[in-house]
């Protein structure tokens, strides 16, 4: 249905006048590339400023996440520090009991709980975020500088000490200190402080000797997260491994975090609250098992996108506006002096062949009428020449004729042949003649030279699917070639001479199946053809000859050198020193093959080609 009115619109636009045409040209040229660069635009945009943003707020949440690290790494020091003390050794050994009975010394005045209680005034001094700290002996006695408990309760029996022992020296961040009868001097609320435990093991007994307590400040955590904003409402919120907020701002936009929505330790996902969507992009870290998320409204990410849009959206319609206005007068300019000149035409058309073009233009409109006026006034010989000429080119036409009729019948015989084969059954055959004619069509090129790497590949598997019939299971190979790279142009008939060499001289000599490789790479502004075989190798000896008849070739002379003077065997009539005379006349004495071979291993020849973008000429192109 479609084509017989694309011939209707193809009609219709031949029909129209050229003043017309001229404008539907000049709209669809610059209107349609500013539509499109203002969609392409628009659509860039909306992915990279998503993606930055998400990625700028994965760093800022990395940032936090390790300055809360930093913070808890200082904690488990502590921890270690205080553990290791000899006085804090002796009083989770049961000292502090022979210290009351009166059996402990009293250094300088001073008892050792006193001792115990100023070294760890020393930690909250030299930390202020540290709010308190407290060690507790297996039996429940505890030392403590800022912290204490209520009369009648054992420490042993609450969860973060159950917890503690549970972990078996390992340090252990417990969140918030909720349900626990432990107090602080200062007073602090159960929200303004998070918590972190580590037990004491006897390196002799692994047997648990106490517990250190440690409460940090809250304010540590809600000022490094509240520093950071996303968007007007955006804001980061830190969420513990049980899925409780230990920071979030004033007002949140979202109250309950389900843990299950976190399936990794980092990624964004979006959540509907109260019918407004909200993007989550949250990491987790590995030291803390904290989840740090921020959490924006997307259509506060989507208003710079939207303002962005309009710029774009505004500079296509003035551009429309001005091409239009554009596209207008230059119709109007161009048109108006080629519907005189073809009224002048007209006349002359009818038999006036008096009829003279009278204007001072000189732009082409001018020239073109001032040719017309000559053509009037030289009809007759122009005529006795056209006759001349159509002569000429008919017999033109009949030598080109008679030149491709040969090549065409080839091809027309092998596709005969092969459509014969298929109908027959014989699809070996039919691949075969397949191959053999789009071998010859691609080899032939249309007398072209210089031919797209796409048709020299296509090229040589034509060549190898023949060469694989012939030698059943003994040849495989494989094309590795990355598709822009086939869009440059090479030197025909560059692979066929040198995977001829590979297989007569290299896979057939071997025992048992062969392999030919051939990649294409782009390396330091060159094109690599390399052609690598698993075959017999080539002696060290006749390396060194190959290597050094390569070197030599350079000049005209070299070209016709024959590949049975390079192998000292029966060549193939394209040999690879003709390969390389094409190379090197061609491109220049930089360019060419090189052969590196190992004995009983195989042989690898490498094309070093030039950066060949279009087919005007042989020249380096980049």
């Amino acid at each position: 249905m479609w084509l017989p009115g694309l011939m209707w619109i193809n009609i219709m636009l031949n029909n129209l006048p050229i003043r017309y045409k001229l404008i539907v040209h000049f709209l669809l040229i610059s209107i349609l590339p500013s539509i499109g660069l203002g969609l392409l635009i628009g659509w860039s945009v909306d992915r990279i400023v998503e993606k930055q943003s998400n990625e700028n707020t994965m760093q800022l949440i990395g940032k936090v996440n390790v300055a809360l690290e930093n913070e808890f790494e200082n904690l488990q020091k502590t921890s270690y520090l205080i553990s290791f003390d000899p006085g804090v050794q002796r009083f989770l050994d049961g000292h502090k009991k022979q210290e009351r009975s009166g059996d402990n010394e009293i250094n300088n005045g001073e008892s050792a709980e006193y001792n115990i209680s100023k070294f760890l005034q020393g930690f909250t001094t030299l930390s202020s975020e540290i709010a308190g700290i407290m060690i507790v002996n297996s039996e429940g006695d505890f030392i403590s500088n800022e912290m204490y408990t209520r009369a009648g309760t054992s420490l042993t029996d609450e969860a973060w000490y159950k917890e503690a022992v549970m972990n078996k020296g390992i340090f252990k961040i417990i969140g918030s200190p909720y349900a626990r009868t432990v107090l602080s001097h200062a007073d602090y609320r159960e929200n303004e402080v998070v918590s972190a435990v580590r037990a004491i093991i006897d390196p002799e007994t692994q047997v648990v000797q106490g517990v250190v307590l440690v409460d940090l400040k809250l304010r540590v955590i809600a000022e490094t997260a509240r520093d950071v904003t996303l968007g007007k409402t955006g804001y980061l919120t830190v969420v513990d491994d049980r899925g409780n907020i230990i920071y979030a701002p004033s007002h949140p936009l979202i109250n309950n975090i389900p843990m299950e929505l976190f399936q990794d330790t980092s990624g964004m996902i979006s959540e509907i609250v109260d019918d407004r969507e909200l993007q989550l992009i949250y990491r987790t870290s590995p030291f803390t098992g904290w989840t740090t998320m921020g959490v924006f409204p997307m259509d506060e990410s989507a208003y710079g996108i939207r303002e962005i849009t309009f710029n774009v959206v505004t500079f296509v319609f003035v551009v429309c506006m001005l091409g239009m206005t554009a596209s207008f007068y230059l119709a109007y300019s161009i048109s108006r002096p080629i519907g005189q000149l073809a009224s002048f035409m007209s006349k002359a058309e009818s038999g006036d062949l008096t009829i003279r073009y009278w204007g001072e233009r000189s732009d082409e409109i001018g020239m073109l009428g001032r040719s017309f006026n000559k053509m009037l006034a030289q009809i007759a010989r122009l005529l006795s020449l056209t006759e001349l000429q159509e002569r000429q080119k008919r017999e033109a036409e009949l030598r080109s004729l008679q030149a491709h009729i040969k090549p065409h019948f080839l091809y027309n015989t092998l596709d005969t042949i092969h459509w014969m084969a298929r109908s027959k059954g014989a699809e070996d055959i039919a691949e075969v003649v397949q191959s053999l004619s789009r071998l010859f069509r691609l080899g032939l090129s249309k007398g072209s030279d210089i031919v797209p790497l796409a048709d020299e590949l296509e090229h040589i598997i034509s060549y190898l699917k023949i060469q694989q019939v012939r030698y059943s299971s003994k040849l495989a190979y494989s094309i590795d070639a990355d598709p822009q790279l086939q869009e440059l142009f090479v030197l025909k008939l560059l692979l066929q001479p040198i995977v001829e060499n590979a297989i007569y001289h290299g896979i057939k000599e071997r025992r048992g199946p062969g392999h030919i490789t051939i990649e294409v790479a782009e390396r330091t502004g060159n094109l690599y053809l390399i052609v690598k075989d698993n075959g017999a190798g080539i002696p060290p000896e006749r390396l060194s000859m190959i290597r050094r008849k390569l070197e030599s070739v350079g000049g005209e002379s070299d070209a016709s050198i024959t590949e049975h003077h390079l192998l000292g065997g029966e060549g193939s009539g394209y040999g690879i020193l003709n390969v390389q005379a094409r190379i090197r006349l061609t491109y220049g004495q930089e360019y060419g093959l090189q052969v590196d071979s190992e004995l009983g291993v195989g042989t690898t020849v490498t094309v070093r080609h030039p950066i060949v973008r279009d087919s005007y000429n042989t020249r380096k192109r980049t």
